[in-house]
């Protein structure tokens, strides 16, 4: 640990100390996120938005080589299909019950296909496993920014309107009866999901994403009594697992994503174990 410390205060070695500000700024909006994700069930929902990230990274790869606007970065293609997803997800869970599991299945298989077949038809060489799983160690300065602004808007909106998110995610009935536009909260819950994911995205892929949006506040949940308590610890937690598995993966030269994911996953294991057969 020695050693890594050491290499962090290094001057030369610019992005690890990037990454492990990513990773303590990151760990605000996927806290408070992650527990409304747990709480509200919507975890699978989360997954498909995910998928569909990627078809808007292979779009901006596409318009950027191809068709030459510079400008269209792969983050704002992310944060655009991010968005438009989680509204399409979002009014298929609201309005089409009966078939919500084909309609979502089919819009996370065709996020992924479709960036596939754009990445495809883009020429060059394209690093695709840094986007499925991640790689925390190419956070730039822009990025520290963008996550800095989503957790002031995060932070802002769930302090302003806390006890209808609370609602909508206990009670949205009740919460409807009471002059409250529910579905506008879910969808907005929603696109702040959306936005998370794609920074998440940046951490631990694609592939992984859904697991570290769950597994703190799922933890959380064993300890704690009121849900900003829930939040707090899994801030904390998420914090965590991201600064142990970026130190794990530094030292013992493997990929920083899965490795903080083990981590995570494997704490969660031992940690039900605890509270089911031993507790």
């Amino acid at each position: 640990m020695i050693e890594l410390f050491n290499a962090i205060l290094d001057p030369d070695n610019m992005f690890l100390r990037y990454a492990f500000i990513m990773g303590g700024l990151a760990s605000i909006s996927f806290g408070i996120i992650g527990t409304f994700v747990t709480i509200k069930r919507i975890g699978y929902l989360a997954g498909a938005i995910s998928h569909c990230v990627f078809g808007g990274i292979g779009l901006a790869l596409f318009l950027q080589v191809k068709v030459g606007l510079a400008w269209f970065d792969p983050i704002l293609g992310a944060v655009l299909a991010a968005v438009v997803a989680a509204v399409m997800v979002g009014l298929v869970s609201l309005h089409a019950k009966e078939r919500e599991d084909t309609i979502i299945g089919t819009l996370w298989a065709m996020g992924m296909a479709s960036g596939i077949l754009l990445i495809d038809m883009t020429p060059g060489y394209f690093n695709l496993a840094s986007y499925l799983f991640g790689d925390i160690l190419l956070i730039s300065g822009k990025d520290l920014l963008y996550v800095a602004s989503l957790d002031i808007l995060v932070l802002g909106i769930f302090i302003l309107f806390f006890n209808r998110f609370f609602g909508v995610c206990f009670d949205d009935e009740f919460t409807s009866l009471r002059g409250i536009n529910t579905t506008f909260f879910y969808l907005l819950l929603l696109i702040l999901t959306a936005l998370t994911i794609v920074l998440l995205v940046r951490i631990v892929g694609i592939v992984l994403v859904i697991a570290l949006l769950t597994i703190p506040p799922a933890i959380a949940s064993f300890y704690a009594k009121r849900l900003w308590q829930m939040m707090v610890y899994s801030v904390l937690l998420c914090l965590f697992f991201t600064w142990t598995g970026l130190g794990v993966s530094y030292a013992s030269g493997l990929s920083s994503g899965p490795t903080i994911i083990v981590i995570s996953g494997t704490a969660y294991l031992i940690m039900l174990i605890i509270h089911r057969f031993i507790k």
